[in-house]
Formats: C-alpha cells, structure tokens, sequence
C-alpha cells in the first residue's frame, strides 16, 4: 500500500500516521530518538507491507503488470490501489479527500522533527503537488508514475502501465475493495492500533 493507505490506516492518530510516512525511511529496529507512538507507526507500516504481499488478491492484481514490470509491479499495485482508495474515499473516510490529505499534511508539518531527511523531501514534492488528493484521478496517476519513472535507475516507463490499468480497471477496482476490507480489519486488531 501506498501513502494514503497508510495514513488512512493509522485510524487518526497522529503518531501512528507519522511512524506510518516514515517507516520505509527507516532500516533496522534503531528508533532511537522517536517517541514510542511513531515507532508504533512504523511496526504498522511493516505489518500492512507483509499484510499486503502475502495476499491473495493484491497478488492477482499485481500480476497484470508482472510481465511488463518485473519487480516494479508491486510498485505499481501500491499506487493503483491508493487511485482506488481516493477515488471511492467517501466509503473509508468520512472527511472529503482534500480536507483529509490537508490535515495529513499538517501533522507530517507538525512533526517534521522526526522526519528523516528523505522523507522532508518527499513531503515537500507531495505537498507541492498535492499528491494525496490528485490520486483520486487517472492523470493524478499517470504523473505521480512519470516522475517515479524519473527516479528509477533502470529506466522503467512506469506510465506506460496505464493502458493496462484502464483495460483492466473494473476487474482491479473491484478486487481493491475486497483487499482493502479485509486490511481494514486486520489492522484494527493489531495492538499498535489498540494501545
């Protein structure tokens, strides 16, 4: 799952949306430093990742985009299905999208003391852009995949997956709604969320 999953996964605690921004930032168990609220964030983050890979469903859709994409593909999947989750947001959340990714935004603000330097970048770019809330759209998707493209060092087009993506749109939506479901429920019964 991408980053609005994860901020939509923290349940609105702020500690928990914190450590979830951070944690692929961040290697190893060293959290010296942070207080235990993002560490607990960063624990959820690991789960929904090892959650998600293992996953019948987000397996079915990533395969779409194996042959094309190799390794990228689960790449791909994390953004396609944050697409869903923006697009359908009224059913997961009950703030409008663009309320909600500002709110995000402020708190990622507020706590900009345990961001590690990577992640200040990548929240200036998705501030700048308004990521959060342009997933919502096809071209939303299309640029946030162009300029990852850019970043890749093996020059993978990653845009080039939207054909595929719209070929098989209704198919992957669907099975983004089943998979989001049961992730829903199972992080809600993780102690990180429960303490």
């Amino acid at each position: 799952m991408n980053y609005l999953a994860h901020s939509v996964l923290s349940f609105g605690n702020n500690e928990l949306i914190v450590g979830n921004f951070i944690a692929d930032s961040m290697h190893g168990n060293n959290f010296s430093g942070l207080p235990a609220g993002i560490v607990r964030g960063i624990m959820l983050h690991r789960k929904i990742d090892s959650f998600t890979d293992a996953h019948p469903v987000y397996r079915t859709s990533k395969h779409r985009f194996r042959k094309e994409f190799d390794k990228y593909s689960g790449v791909l999947m994390d953004i396609i299905y944050d697409h869903f989750l923006a697009k359908n947001f009224e059913h997961y959340v009950s703030v409008p999208l663009q309320e909600y990714a500002t709110g995000i935004y402020k708190v990622l603000q507020d706590n900009m003391d345990f961001l590690p330097e990577n992640a200040r970048r990548f929240y200036g770019y998705m501030t700048e852009r308004n990521i959060l809330f342009h997933y919502s759209t096809l071209e939303g998707i299309e640029t946030v995949l162009t300029h990852l493209s850019h970043r890749i060092r093996h020059r993978y087009e990653l845009q080039l997956a939207m054909p595929i993506l719209e070929r098989e749109y209704d198919e992957i939506e669907t099975e983004f709604a089943v998979f989001f479901g049961e992730l829903s429920d199972f992080c809600k019964k993780q102690p990180e969320v429960e303490d």
